[in-house]
């Protein structure tokens, strides 16, 4: 078996290319990024598949950039991962793959969407504005799973993973989601002996969070054993205030300073967290504790950070 690895250098990829050579035995796992194949071009993607003849693809590859950006260029954030998703699909159903893994962010569910989030409250509403072009753009993938599914049998399975941290995420300011955000500025103060940091808001909202290693250990289980376009939500289930999220970043980090809270702040979204019970229902589970995955975000931040090494997005 041959298996293929879209957008293999980015932060689920890395953790994706370990699970599957770790489970799979005498499996030729093959990683492209985009200096490889400009997966927005019919004729690269076309000869993507010719060149590598995958038997399964894991498809992980898209347009990606922080809020900023996103607000910037919402055409090209559509445009780009509208091409990367239908050029791949398409393709896959052409080269007779086998199987196709699709997993897609969380952001595409509805921003009014009422937590615990379940996967059929997709279609129920528009994303949050910010992002949803880029949003809409990759949950049209379920619909490229249904219909390649009636019209050519391609088996392909869409994903939809929580709010992800762990080893090699984007820590670029301005750019990186709340928990790497956390983890360079508390690591930044701390360097510098700041004498206190300050959040934004109270601290209330919940959020959802699951180690990168956890959906991507799941990642072989659903090429062994899942046949169907019925999306299914990977997370932790597990609600946690940014208050607790804040205060063990400052703790395992030995951050030493004051931690204030700016009230007068946005809080924004007061509650997300995903509903996992099908995927325990498949007898799964993302079972890292916060505070280990956070220690181990932290540990591989200070290591590459101080490294300089081409490992971490600054």
């Amino acid at each position: 078996m041959r298996i293929l690895v879209t957008g293999s250098a980015g932060f689920l990829g890395r953790h994706t290319m370990l699970a599957l050579r770790a489970h799979f035995s005498g499996v030729q796992v093959i990683g492209t990024t985009h200096s490889d194949f400009d997966l927005t071009e019919p004729a690269a993607v076309e000869s993507m598949f010719r060149q590598h003849k995958p038997d399964v693809v894991v498809h992980l590859a898209g347009y990606v950039g922080g809020i900023g950006a996103n607000r910037a260029y919402p055409a090209d954030f559509y445009y780009r991962n509208t091409l990367i998703t239908a050029l791949v699909f398409h393709q896959a159903a052409m080269a007779g793959v086998q199987k196709l893994v699709y997993p897609f962010g969380g952001c595409s569910y509805p921003a009014k969407a009422a937590s615990p989030i379940a996967e059929d409250q997709l279609w129920q509403g528009y994303p949050q504005p910010e992002s949803a072009p880029y949003s809409t753009a990759k949950m049209m993938g379920v619909v490229a799973s249904e219909s390649y599914r009636k019209q050519y049998g391609l088996n392909s399975i869409p994903l939809i993973p929580g709010n992800m941290y762990g080893e090699y995420d984007n820590f670029r300011q301005h750019e990186s989601h709340v928990v790497p955000a956390l983890v360079r500025r508390v690591h930044e103060a701390r360097e510098a002996g700041a004498p206190q940091i300050v959040a934004w808001g109270s601290g209330k909202p919940v959020r959802d969070f699951v180690y990168a290693g956890d959906v991507a250990r799941l990642i072989p289980w659903f090429i062994e054993n899942y046949d169907s376009s019925q999306p299914v939500n990977l997370s932790s289930g597990v609600a946690t205030p940014i208050r607790t999220l804040t205060e063990a970043v400052c703790r395992l980090s030995d951050f030493a300073g004051n931690l204030e809270w700016d009230s007068s702040k946005p809080d924004g979204q007061m509650v997300k967290v995903f509903d996992v019970s099908r995927m325990r229902a498949l007898g799964l589970d993302c079972p890292t504790p916060l505070e280990e995955g956070l220690q181990r975000t932290i540990s591989w931040y200070r290591e590459h950070s101080a490294a300089g090494t081409d490992g971490i997005r600054l």
